[in-house]
């Protein structure tokens, strides 16, 4: 079974102990921000290196490098073959650092996105910006409500009752 499927069937497991889980993404999230405090050091450096050899450069086990690899895929230059990614499947951590910080705020994760890395990156008016950006980009915005008496949007000058709006 390839490693993404293992770690999904753990992480996510519905029928396991709830406190188990908890535990588990708190000790995942601790490790994923300590990975994310070295690569954004050198946010330029591109990492490769097989799932295991990645894992143990940053001191974790394979689950977790597995989750951490699922995390930051859409963030990658180029993505990693995670579906079928076995332990000695090589990888890069080639991150673009304005999606990636996009993809941070988009995912609610605070502990990330205000890293203090992030700071010798982007000035505060970039992560400003960039984080306005995610969020305006997952609001929906209803257009204006149209009533009978209001004028018809067409320019015609009539309401909209006795112009577009008639049926």
């Amino acid at each position: 079974m390839a490693l993404l499927q293992q770690w999904r069937d753990k992480a996510y497991d519905e029928k396991a102990n709830k406190g188990d889980l908890q535990r588990l993404w708190a000790a995942y999230f601790q490790k994923e921000k300590e990975i994310y405090a070295q690569l954004l050091q050198n946010p330029d450096e591109t990492v490769t290196g097989t799932v295991k050899e990645l894992a143990e450069k940053y001191h974790v086990d394979l689950m977790t490098m597995t989750g951490f690899l699922d995390g930051i895929n859409d963030s990658l230059k180029e993505a990693n073959p995670i579906e079928e990614m076995e332990e000695d499947t090589h990888v890069n951590l080639g991150f673009d650092k304005a999606l990636l910080y996009k993809n941070m705020v988009g995912a609610g994760a605070d502990w990330l996105y205000e890293l203090e890395e992030w700071n010798a990156i982007f000035d505060e008016d970039t992560r400003k910006a960039l984080y306005k950006e995610q969020k305006s980009s997952t609001t929906i915005v209803k257009d204006a409500k149209i009533y009978p008496n209001d004028p018809c949007p067409c320019g015609s000058g009539k309401k909209y009752k006795k112009c577009c709006g008639r049926k």
